[in-house]
């Protein structure tokens, strides 16, 4: 089997990345759905059978956004961030109602609002922080629900193990890291599936750039809880780019020697417009 990377290098829309991971699982869905129809079939109904779509891995660091899981979502709408300032905000995030609409005509928010179909709560995304979207079809590569969860998690301890620093579960959701006396949250993680297929993942603080606008919010309804990224922890010189790089190696490092489904012989970089052209 062969994984498709996607790094997106510059800071990217939340939007952008949001679309192009729909496009993705519905061709997942779409050939799952076209399989299981032409199963049913005594003649087939179509000439051969079509190969799944490979799994694939979107890495990127978001404009800052604001974004709620299914636990979190707001009162009366799911819809995608406005400029209005009548947007419909959950109640963790109605103290900061001032960052996400815009103070003046002129003016643009610090930060938008986008709320997902992703597990959890309320967290923050944005430049500092390499965000890791998975797509894939949990069966093909032997994993279960949970499986792919501690994935990745234990994928994000392995990079964080590279830099010497031991990182963590505990009954919270996420990666944790020992900071003096305090455990303090360096990833988070928040997935959603439908038919076995995944998206969304893991956001891994890298630098320290992340940290004002956490410290704005109670993420993930943990209250009295701090993040901290890499840079924060000590670690010099290490951009979002590099850790991206680990995640892919180590994800397909865990999924190839803890799981017993397909392998993952190849991992290939695409560009944004190989994904969408081939839609």
């Amino acid at each position: 089997m062969r994984l498709a990377h996607l790094h997106l290098p510059h800071t990217t829309p939340f939007a952008r990345v949001s679309e192009l991971q729909q496009a993705l699982t519905t061709r997942f869905l779409t050939h799952k759905k076209l399989a299981g129809s032409i199963s049913s079939q005594t003649q087939p109904i179509v000439p051969g059978n079509a190969p799944p779509p490979d799994p694939t891995i979107i890495t990127f660091s978001p404009n800052p956004v604001y974004t709620t899981g299914r636990r979190d979502l707001p009162p009366s709408n799911t819809c995608p961030y406005s400029e209005s300032n009548n947007i419909s905000l959950p109640l963790p995030l109605e103290p900061i109602r001032s960052l996400l609409v815009p103070s003046g005509p002129n003016h643009t928010p610090k930060a938008e609002y986008h709320p997902t179909l992703r597990g959890g709560q309320t967290t923050y995304h944005g430049p500092g922080q390499m965000v890791a979207y998975t797509i894939l079809d949990l069966r093909r590569l032997g994993l279960t629900p949970r499986c792919h969860i501690r994935v990745l998690e234990n994928s994000v301890i392995d990079i964080l193990k590279q830099y010497e620093i031991r990182g963590f579960t505990t009954a919270d959701p996420g990666v944790w890291v020992q900071d003096g006396s305090a455990e303090k949250k360096i990833t988070a993680v928040g997935v959603h599936l439908r038919r076995n297929i995944s998206s969304f993942g893991v956001g891994l603080n890298v630098t320290e750039e992340p940290m004002w606008f956490f410290k704005q919010i109670v993420a993930c309804g943990l209250e009295g809880k701090e993040a901290t990224s890499l840079q924060g922890l000590g670690v010099k010189d290490v951009g979002v780019d590099e850790v991206a790089e680990r995640f892919v190696e180590r994800f397909v490092e865990r999924v190839n020697r803890d799981f017993t489904g397909e392998k993952i012989n190849e991992v290939y970089s695409v560009q944004e417009s190989d994904l969408l052209g081939s839609s």
